[in-house]
């Protein structure tokens, strides 16, 4: 039985690639699947489960258990994450440095409210945009980034992590999908 068992885990991750057999005329491409959420209230915002308990309960614990979260807590706040971004700018001409300004102003004026940042690593300037926790989110929001400056791609970036956002009740996850290749 042991043996059985060894030989179906060691030949599940042969099996699953083998199934990615991409047939001649097809191409395999990422698919964006939107699930709705639950509405998040934003009035627990900044809350701790102490705060929203209702009145009569009694919550007893040791003060080193609040103690610990509380500065779990902030331990985390100026954390770095590995996320995702996405370029809009990338230049080391003369002009690059005109250029990423009037990238990063037209960016801020055709999206209020999206993060963007301007950056200089010698010699390249660049400007990027959004603080994605995952691809999936970076790849819903390159559509329309793409079509107001059409070299934009996806980066992967580490920033602080970013705030949960309570403007969309749905879950973006990627999905490769079979595509006929245009003959």
């Amino acid at each position: 039985m042991k043996r059985l068992l060894i030989a179906i885990l060691v030949l599940l991750p042969f099996a699953a690639r083998a199934q990615q057999v991409v047939p001649p005329g097809y191409v395999l491409v990422d698919s964006l699947i939107f699930t709705p959420l639950a509405a998040v209230d934003s009035t627990l915002e900044g809350s701790t489960i102490f705060n929203v308990l209702p009145e009569g309960v009694n919550v007893r614990q040791s003060g080193i258990i609040r103690n610990a979260v509380e500065t779990r807590i902030r331990a985390n706040r100026g954390k770095m994450v590995s996320g995702y971004r996405i370029r809009i700018f990338f230049d080391n001409s003369q002009t690059a440095r005109t250029a990423s300004e009037a990238a990063l102003y037209r960016f801020k004026v055709l999206n209020p409210g999206m993060s963007a940042y301007r950056s200089f690593s010698s010699p390249y300037f660049r400007v990027t945009v959004g603080d994605f926790r995952n691809k999936s989110e970076a790849l819903a929001a390159l559509g329309p980034i793409k079509a107001q400056f059409p070299s934009a791609f996806i980066v992967q970036e580490r920033f602080k992590y970013p705030a949960v956002e309570n403007r969309s009740a749905y879950r973006v996850d990627t999905l490769k999908v079979l595509k006929k290749v245009a003959e």
